[in-house]
């Protein structure tokens, strides 16, 4: 063989070397990075069939996106979902206290999108919408295997539109046409009643709640208060470190809650409270969700009050958002949580000490007229 034919047949040896070499370590970091790589060059030979054969042109970032929504939704958790530019950017209005919408906080439960809570003074609550309703429609179309972040998506509008939800509450279905307004969150509000009892309501776990909280609970002692009633009835949760602020001043000093992850690490968070102060009761219903249940969780274990009221819903899982390149974010489970007496009350809730129901015809408040009772004896 001449030279020259050498040195062409090295070249093509090097060039052939180097593809091969250069596959197998994107092969390598497909592997590597997904645990999958077949299914990963699958995803991306489908990606290219539909761009180059689908009867109409798509944009590859809307690929994209549909991709990872799905695999997101491949987990099966409701309370782990992909968000959008928009969605993403509500969500992070919403925790800082305000947000357009019609005032309802969703979730899935039995596989059927529901209202958590309805938030107080907003269309929802206004228009009757209560915890537990089911909605099996969005302006006519079927919630069904709808994702949750769909469905905020289609419910949420601009402000002054409208929004008509099908709700199914018992054998009743209803049509509710809704309004969406500017939906402002004040999260704490107190009294003094009667007897120098504190009444304290929490609507949510915002970042604010728990300055909010201590300020009106240091108000409400310098007015003397000899027992509180925490309402964390439809509450629907919000931010963790908000619950544990909230929960050192009620609870002695110990656990509040501990976070477990998939690895089975532990962190706990624990009350530096020395002894408890007040008597306190603590009232919850199917809508105290998440940040409520690790309160109220924490308030029954240590003995630090009773709960009245009727089970919790049972979300005892703990979420964390990432924040992804282009302005969308992935809000992933990435831990559960346990009570101080290391309950896990996801899907179970917690039941009440003394369980009162509430009368769809009540005129009055009677798990507060028992929450009063009870107290006014521990006081005396």
């Amino acid at each position: 063989m001449s030279d020259r034919r050498k040195l062409i047949a090295g070249a093509i040896s090097l060039v052939v070397a180097t593809f091969l070499l250069t596959c197998g370590g994107f092969y390598y970091l497909l592997h590597s990075w997904t645990g999958d790589a077949k299914g990963a060059i699958k995803l991306i030979k489908v990606i290219q069939l539909i761009k180059a054969e689908y009867v109409e042109d798509i944009a590859v970032e809307d690929l994209m996106a549909g991709a990872v929504k799905g695999a997101v939704s491949a987990l099966g958790d409701p309370h782990s979902i992909y968000m959008d530019a928009k969605l993403y950017k509500e969500f992070m209005i919403e925790t800082e206290g305000s947000f357009g919408g019609v005032g309802i906080v969703l979730g899935v439960k039995d596989k059927v999108l529901t209202v958590v809570s309805p938030i107080e003074g907003t269309p929802g609550e206004q228009a009757g919408i209560k915890s537990g309703d089911q909605i099996v429609k969005v302006d006519g179309q079927d919630t069904k295997d709808m994702a949750l972040d769909e469905a905020v998506n289609k419910i949420r509008g601009a402000i002054g539109t409208q929004v008509t939800l099908t709700i199914v509450r018992g054998q009743e279905v209803k049509d509710y046409m809704l309004s969406r307004s500017n939906i402002q969150i004040k999260s704490v509000a107190s009294k003094m009643l009667p007897n120098n009892i504190a009444y304290i309501r929490l609507s949510a776990f915002n970042e604010n709640t728990g300055n909010d909280f201590i300020h009106q609970y240091r108000e409400l002692e310098k007015a003397g208060m000899k027992g509180i009633i925490l309402d964390l009835r439809d509450n629907p949760g919000g931010l963790l470190q908000e619950s544990i602020k909230v929960a050192n001043l009620l609870v002695p000093k110990g656990p509040i809650v501990s976070v477990v992850n998939r690895a089975g690490e532990r962190e706990t968070y624990d009350s530096t409270l020395e002894t408890v102060k007040y008597p306190l009761i603590v009232l919850v219903n199917g809508g105290s969700a998440s940040a409520s249940e690790i309160v109220a969780g924490a308030v029954q274990d240590t003995q630090a009050g009773i709960l009245v009221g009727t089970k919790t819903y049972g979300k005892g899982s703990v979420q964390t958002i990432k924040s992804l390149y282009d302005k969308t974010a992935v809000k992933l489970t990435i831990a559960k949580y346990l009570t101080p007496a290391d309950r896990s009350i996801n899907g179970i809730g917690i039941e009440p000490n003394v369980k009162v129901e509430f009368p769809a015809n009540a005129t009055n408040d009677v798990q507060l007229e028992q929450a009063l009772e009870i107290i006014k004896g521990k006081i005396q």
